[in-house]
């Protein structure tokens, strides 16, 4: 039997819906400009969460398997809305900052290429219909 995650969306007010997830629970609501409280997180961002979250867990999963020391890592995005609606992210540039003294980069870069390539179905769902630039940046200590 195929995989299903179900998630319940109920309407609070004006433009503001509580939303239930597997492991928890979430507001999301529109911003002032486009008719919202302010109140909740942005659909479209949400979706950006879900791919640095999505990756961010391989490469996580990946550096423990692979004993790398790693002081910090974090992901940021940032993407380009199309100017015609439906608006969605054409552009989107995925960097991958690793902090660290001891930093494997060869490691590194095959554990983020790992999730990138073959992990990540978040990665995959993006690929169909946007850019995708993905970079590795490393700081050393």
């Amino acid at each position: 039997m195929a995989n299903t995650t179900t998630v319940v969306t109920t309407w609070k007010n004006n433009m503001q819906f509580h939303s239930t997830n597997p492991a928890g629970e979430l507001n999301i609501d529109a911003s002032p400009e486009d008719g919202g409280d302010g109140e909740g997180l942005r659909p479209k961002a949400l979706m950006l969460s879900a791919l640095a979250g999505c990756s961010g867990l391989d490469v996580a999963s990946l550096m423990k398997k692979m004993k790398l020391e790693v002081e910090d890592f974090k992901i940021d995005i940032t993407a380009q809305l199309t100017d015609e609606h439906p608006k969605y992210y054409h552009k989107v540039k995925v960097e991958y900052h690793f902090y660290g003294s001891n930093l494997d980069q060869k490691k590194l870069d095959k554990a983020v290429n790992l999730s990138v390539e073959k992990y990540c179905g978040v990665m995959e769902m993006f690929r169909k219909f946007a850019d995708m630039d993905i970079q590795t940046i490393y700081h050393n200590s």
